[in-house]
């Protein structure tokens, strides 16, 4: 089966994984790459870890000779692209933004009177819905971590007041150069932003509702840059009545059939995921406290391989299709 690719805003971080996951997946064909910014360019003159790897040259053109679209453009771009270049009838989306993450969002109206539905992307919740799905909205890097660490509980009926922090790396500000990206200033430096506003908060609440739909759950969520590139590290603090050996059991059952997200019962810590699709999490019980730890690569169980992972299950692929990846342990 050869499913045929093209991408919208491949010059970016998230484009640049998408890229490196695609060129080496077994059933990808990459039929276009557009940029406004690099166009007519090689790819590997972007990003330059592709040179031996292909030849491909960013377009300005687009193609609806293929079966799906990623869009990895910046946040509010990508409802407007579509509006603009309405997309064939047969053709799956998955965008990588956060313009059709939350329900009262979800939905898209392009010309010819066509209604196209977003499905939220998070494998863990709703892997049944995105194998039927048109259009899949790939869920954010915080937002995915901190849901994989409460998911279960929630699905027990067992969360209330949350206290969660999370540290992520400079790739989760995007390739712009910011005041706060710069080398020089992430360098042995670290600083809590968008303290219990982070644009997250809303799709979070929205899948912990889908468990508990009637429950006041309050997430109290303070993020964190960090003096690395890549990763997001998550702990969320609540009481809890339930013993370590049945948090356990509850985690293990929610997560027996689903391949990236795995318990650890040792210490966990990022680098055992950057540069994987996997995602970790250890539980520690002190008391009636309870903490969840999770980490991801934010680029890729965060974003890419995500999308990849998504794609994999929209074309009726296995799931880990492509996305057999090695730790960057050392």
């Amino acid at each position: 089966m050869r499913i045929r690719i093209g991408i919208i805003g491949g010059a970016g971080y998230t484009g640049g994984e998408l890229l490196r996951l695609l060129i080496n997946h077994p059933n990808a064909e990459i039929a276009f790459v557009h940029s406004n910014s690099s166009a007519g360019m090689l790819l590997h003159k972007v990003h330059q870890d592709l040179l031996g790897e292909t030849d491909i040259l960013f377009s300005s053109e687009l193609h609806q000779d293929i079966d799906v679209l990623f869009l990895c453009t910046g946040h509010g771009e990508a409802r407007k692209f579509l509006q603009a270049n309405p997309p064939a009838a047969h053709v799956k989306l998955i965008d990588l933004s956060n313009d059709f993450r939350l329900a009262e969002q979800s939905t898209l109206d392009v010309a010819g009177n066509d209604t196209i539905q977003f499905i939220y992307g998070l494998p863990e919740l709703n892997r049944d819905a995105i194998r039927k799905a048109r259009a899949i909205a790939n869920p954010g890097c915080f937002a995915t971590s901190i849901q994989l660490g409460l998911l279960p509980l929630a699905k027990a009926g067992l969360l209330n007041d949350i206290y969660t922090t999370g540290i992520t790396g400079s790739t989760g500000a995007g390739q712009s150069l910011s005041a706060t990206s710069h080398f020089s200033w992430r360098s042995n430096n670290i600083q809590a932003y968008k303290t219990l506003t982070h644009q997250h908060l809303g799709e979070i609440g929205q899948s912990l509702r889908h468990w508990q739909p009637d429950a006041a759950i309050d997430l109290s969520f303070v993020p964190w840059r960090g003096d690395f590139a890549r990763g997001i590290f998550i702990s969320s603090t609540m009481h809890m009545a339930l013993s370590y050996q049945e948090l356990e059991n509850l985690f293990t059952e929610y997560y027996k059939e689903h391949p990236f997200t795995h318990i650890s019962k040792e210490a966990i810590f990022l680098k055992q995921v950057v540069n994987t699709n996997k995602a970790i999490i250890q539980l520690e019980k002190v008391g009636e406290k309870l903490v969840v730890h999770s980490v991801i690569d934010n680029l890729l169980k965060g974003a890419s391989g995500q999308a990849v992972q998504n794609m994999n299950l929209m074309f009726g692929l296995q799931e880990e299709t492509g996305l057999r990846l090695k730790a960057g342990y050392f």
